[in-house]
């Protein structure tokens, strides 16, 4: 397929994915879709695995004869305990390869295969082989018709491949075939690769400044009682147990994880690892392939050593762990300087707005930062704001400032609104609202990316913590009670967008104050 088609396709489907988005903030909210938390869900489930799945090795017969009477014995233990925690084990599985393929898909919708987070997609799609040989490998261990048929289809499967000198299907020819010491591996490939996946987990996120390995407390407990429901609704219950000699006859698959033995079936081994083959290496490989989209981000932070007094709140809002502290050049003992890797920049610029140098009532001419973007400086935004209230003359407009990736600026084509969009809501010196106002602003309005939405996952948090005195820098209290609001809106929410230039509007309308009578207020 053509760059173009490809490019294509990937713009319809992020089309969708976010009008699916829309249709989960409206039933959710924003704050709590699990659309926007794909990543943190697959983590929760993962903890959820380990946890049910201490407690049944605890109980579990680890040899051939004893493991489908030990796991078959939870049914029989007291108030369905035993029901809950088997349902809740399988579910949180099946849950973990939804929501992991689910992120995948979402991640290469917004392009994030490529550039600086290269090093998290290849770290993550290996990952996806690991969950699913993990999750195939749990029913093995209940060694019941079920567990037997899919470990001689994996066998089968993987005698496909011309790597073995042995076949492993004849581990499953007679009747006691199955030994203690095979039944050993089968534990290994349950337990043991789960220590290896938590190691790959905790690469795969080593880039990221907190990283969100759990996710919303509503949202966490909504899917716990979910499973716990579902676990009592419709209950795991074993098959017979395995009898080499017989084939069986009549399986409740578990379509999400055994997907791969019916598919074999239906087709043939070769066929099945061409298609796993083909697929891991296009996975692979669309991080170098040639495109042309524009990559997302652009040059990286610049730090000026003038201005940079080592003050770290760029190192702690970063969101990609792009910022490093080092002794400052000056050899002052105890100052440091920041130090951008732009191997690691995404370019959101959030690092400027959290640089105490960055406000624009400086009286320098030339408005010079501690750490600024080269392609969208702060100097650059202070003059815009100028230049925007300056032509407006006694007519007292309403200043937005809003994201690049969020709701489109341009359609605000209203006679009493200057916008202006950032790379990131979060590369705004919550200080720039106040200037405005000073300036002769009738109101500003901070537009957000939805939350949970952030093209750079923390912008719209930074952003609203900034700006509700819950974060240095911080707007001034003073401020925060005159006619300044905050909206969240992501791409295509223009009505929303709408809606709260309109609420805006509704209060310059009842109370039109004037600045400089608002106490606390600065001048340049």
């Amino acid at each position: 397929m053509r760059d173009t088609s490809a490019a294509t396709l990937r713009q319809h489907g992020l089309s969708l994915w976010r009008a699916a988005e829309r249709i989960g903030d409206a039933a959710f909210g924003s704050a709590f879709n699990p659309l926007r938390h794909l990543g943190a869900i697959a983590f929760f489930a993962f903890w959820l695995l380990a946890a049910s799945g201490v407690v049944l090795y605890t109980v579990l017969d680890t040899s051939v004869a004893g493991a489908w009477r030990s796991i078959h014995a939870l049914a029989d233990a007291p108030f369905g305990l035993g029901v809950l925690l088997r349902g809740v084990h399988r579910y949180a599985a099946d849950l973990m390869v939804i929501s992991t393929a689910a992120h995948l898909v979402r991640e290469w919708l917004h392009g994030h295969a490529r550039g600086v987070r290269r090093f998290a997609w290849l770290t993550g799609v290996p990952l996806i082989g690991f969950v699913l040989a993990i999750a195939i490998g749990g029913f093995w261990i209940n060694w019941d018709e079920l567990g037997q048929y899919s470990a001689v289809a994996t066998a089968e499967w993987i005698d496909a491949l011309p790597l073995l000198s042995a076949p492993m299907a004849r581990n499953f020819l007679g009747a006691g075939a199955v030994s203690d010491r095979l039944f050993s591996l089968f534990i290994f490939v349950h337990i043991g690769l789960p220590l290896l996946l938590m190691f790959g987990l905790w690469f795969h996120v080593q880039r990221l400044t907190r990283p969100a390995v759990w996710p919303p407390r509503a949202l966490a407990l909504g899917f716990g009682v979910m499973l716990a429901a579902l676990a009592l609704a419709v209950p795991i219950a074993s098959h017979a147990p395995a009898t080499l000699a017989r084939v069986p006859e009549s399986l409740r698959l578990d379509w999400i994880v055994l997907f791969v033995h019916p598919l074999t079936g239906a087709t043939s081994p070769a066929a099945v690892w061409m298609l796993v083959g083909g697929a891991g290496l296009l996975l692979f490989a669309l991080p170098f392939l040639p495109s042309r989209a524009r990559d997302a981000s652009g040059p990286a932070a610049v730090v000026d050593p003038a201005n940079c007094n080592g003050c770290q709140r760029c190192f702690a809002d970063c969101p990609y762990a792009a910022i490093t502290m080092v002794p400052h050049p000056n050899q002052r003992v105890g100052r440091t300087l920041a130090v951008v890797d732009a191997d690691l920049c995404v370019s959101c610029g959030i690092c400027a707005g959290a640089c105490p140098s960055s406000t624009p009532f400086r009286s320098a001419a030339s408005l010079v930062t501690g750490i600024d973007m080269p392609q969208r400086p702060v100097g650059e935004l202070r003059q815009q704001l100028r230049e925007a209230l300056r032509t407006a003359g006694d007519e007292r407009r309403i200043v937005v400032f809003g994201c690049d990736h969020g709701a489109d600026l341009t359609r605000l084509d209203h006679a009493d609104v200057s916008a202006f969009s950032l790379m990131c809501a979060g590369q705004l010196p919550p200080s720039f609202v106040e200037y405005a106002l000073r300036d002769g602003a009738a109101g500003v309005l901070v537009v957000a990316c939805r939350e949970g939405g952030c093209e750079f996952r923390t912008g719209e948090r930074l952003t609203a913590e900034r700006l509700r005195g819950q974060r240095e820098p911080h707007l001034r209290a003073a401020v925060r009670a005159g006619p300044v609001d905050l909206a969240f809106a992501g791409p295509g929410d223009h009505a929303r967008l709408a809606g709260a230039l309109e609420r805006l509007r509704e209060r310059l309308g009842q109370r039109m104050p004037d600045v400089s009578d608002t106490p606390g207020w600065r001048h340049a």
